[in-house]
């Protein structure tokens, strides 16, 4: 898979995302949206970094069960039951992203929901990738 970051210099500039991304390949992998569950299926962590971290690797988890990596993830989106919790939390959010996930950011956005499917869930992440 080939992909290109787009990052028009008429926009603001990203931190933690990409504005667009181009990618080609021959498989396209939909993720599903996952939360903060462990194997038992009970959400684990109280604090929204807690929940962040556990629900990007599982999400990397089922892309790398498909064959792929985070650097081949063309979009992701991130559904929060408190986006001003969010964004006090975004720098070690980022830093969570940059740990697990590296810095090759897809095309992201983040949304405030009222409620996820578990009740305890704070933050739940899908998306898709271009594999080769």
């Amino acid at each position: 898979m080939t992909t290109e970051r787009v990052n028009p210099p008429e926009l603001s500039p990203p931190t933690g995302f990409s504005h667009a991304v181009v990618a080609s390949g021959s498989r396209v992998v939909f993720l599903a949206g996952q939360t903060a569950l462990d194997t038992d299926g009970k959400i684990i962590g109280n604090t929204l970094p807690e929940q962040f971290g556990t629900a990007l690797g599982n999400l990397l988890t089922a892309l790398r069960a498909a064959g792929g990596t985070p650097a081949d993830l063309a979009r992701v989106t991130v559904y929060a039951t408190d986006v001003a919790a969010y964004r006090t939390h975004a720098p070690q959010l980022g830093r969570i992203w940059r740990e697990t996930a590296g810095r090759d950011y897809p095309a992201m956005a983040v949304v405030q929901v009222v409620r996820l499917w578990d009740e305890r869930a704070l933050v739940e992440l899908d998306g898709f990738a271009v594999l080769p």
